[in-house]
């Protein structure tokens, strides 16, 4: 058969199966490009918009975004710190205290309520009450601190009649250490000036009068505890005392609470604060040659909560405020020069090789957003930093409302291994308090500056 038998109409076959080719050869180049796309080159593709590989998102988070993060830690709070007295027999609730017994305790939850971590989840509940409007966060604390400032008198006197007795409330009515002080009673004040109900104030005195007359200090009036070396200064003890001294400032009006803050801030930084690196030494032992040089991501977190927290408070004039200011500004410096491309900080900040910690990385998110908002720090240079830290601290609050990745309590090391294998846990009551403070600060951030991804990058504007 020739071509002129096969045509149709009139046309040879070959002129046809030539014709059908041509038709249908765009849609095969059409699915191969599809299936291979070609190459982005310059010439073919504007590559300065090509999405990169964030491993957080790299997005202007909402005000109603932040609010659903703090709403889940704060609901799975509820559930797991219960405000109630029990028998610790039968674990029936005791409402009439004059029933009290040995065995009486706090109803046992997930965490303690009369903790210095919970001094600062109290703190943050406080100041997400101011930010979000919902005053959920406020009652909080307020059955709490009811249910504490309510039976305080029946313990004192239990512990009058009974020396030896281990009742819940010991650490509140008996401070044997900073970490039972400072925290609780910086949140108590906070607590009392923002007009939550209960009489705070007796409870209030006697954590400061430990802080001031009862914690062991060094010859020149540096706090200072004796393990795990003798005469040793903890970083941590910062925000264990310096906080409740300034909000005891703000709440009398003495002059002698910031000048006692502001001085402990000081011989603090003289021995341990780095001005070639912006960082403070975790840990100071009086009388050594040579310190242990471990730059402990938490711990610098209490040391620029610290200096937030007094600067909040201190009056305009004060002698010492000028040098807080630049200590506060030096510090922030040093922490976001190292802070990692995920958002988060290290556990050990100068050890890239050590693991990324949230507590730490939650609380620096709340102290520079706030040093942004009270007009410590520019906020064109500080925000964007902010923005990504929180963004990568949101990714670790799960969908019960956990936080996770929280180092737990931890002493001072004089090795690396030490700090680079403290178990993380989500129990871990450390990384609480600093979440909810982190969120609600940004909260204001956000509605009072104006963010947006521009040119890919992420600015914060005036």
């Amino acid at each position: 058969m020739n071509d002129e038998v096969a045509g149709l109409g009139g046309r040879p076959f070959s002129m046809v199966l030539a014709a059908a080719l041509l038709c249908v050869a765009p849609a095969i180049a059409r699915a191969e490009i599809q299936a291979n796309p070609p190459a982005a080159t310059d010439a073919n593709t504007p590559l300065h918009l090509l999405k990169p590989d964030y491993p957080v998102p790299y997005v202007a988070p909402t005000a109603a975004q932040v609010t659903e993060v703090l709403e889940r830690v704060r609901v799975y709070l509820e559930a797991n710190t219960p405000a109630r007295l029990v028998n610790g027999k039968t674990g029936r609730e005791i409402t009439d205290f004059s029933m009290i017994d040995e065995s009486s305790a706090l109803e046992p939850g997930a965490f303690r309520m009369v903790s210095y971590e919970w001094g600062v989840t109290y703190s943050g509940m406080l100041l997400a009450a101011e930010a979000t409007g919902n005053p959920a966060y406020r009652d909080y604390v307020a059955r709490r601190m009811k249910l504490v400032a309510d039976l305080a008198p029946r313990y004192r006197a239990r512990l009058a009649a009974h020396p030896d007795e281990r009742g819940p409330l010991r650490s509140v009515l008996e401070p044997r250490a900073l970490d039972d002080a400072g925290s609780m009673c910086a949140a108590m004040i906070k607590a009392s000036r923002a007009g939550v109900p209960g009489d705070l104030r007796p409870l209030i005195d006697n954590y400061i009068q430990y802080i001031l007359t009862k914690e062991f200090r060094l010859p020149d009036g540096t706090l200072a505890r004796n393990r795990p070396q003798p005469n040793t200064v903890w970083l941590d003890d910062l925000y264990m005392s310096v906080p409740a001294l300034a909000q005891m400032g703000a709440l009398t009006g003495e002059a002698k609470y910031y000048d006692e803050g502001a001085r402990q801030i000081r011989q603090f930084a003289e021995r341990m604060f780095r001005k070639e690196k912006g960082l403070f030494l975790h840990g100071y032992v009086s009388g050594m040659d040579v310190h242990p040089e471990f730059f402990w991501a938490r711990a610098n977190g209490w040391a620029v909560m610290t200096l937030v927290e007094i600067l909040d408070v201190l009056p305009e004039n004060h002698a010492d405020r000028a040098f807080l200011l630049e200590l506060l500004r030096a510090h922030v410096r040093g922490l976001l020069d190292r802070q990692s491309g995920s958002g988060f900080w290290h556990q050990l900040l100068d050890r890239e090789d050590s693991y990324l910690e949230t507590s730490a990385t939650a609380i620096y998110t709340y102290a520079i957003a706030r040093a942004i908002n009270r007009g410590f720090l520019d906020p064109v240079a500080h925000g964007p930093a902010v923005i990504l830290a929180w963004n990568a601290v949101s990714t670790k609050v799960n969908a019960k409302g956990q936080v996770e990745g929280t180092c737990v309590g931890t002493g001072m090391g004089f090795d690396p291994a030490f700090y680079y294998h403290r178990p993380v846990s989500a129990f871990a009551a450390h990384g609480y308090g600093p979440v909810i403070l982190a969120g609600a600060e940004v909260i204001r951030l956000l509605k009072t500056h104006r963010l947006e991804v521009n040119d890919s990058a992420m600015q914060l504007y005036r």
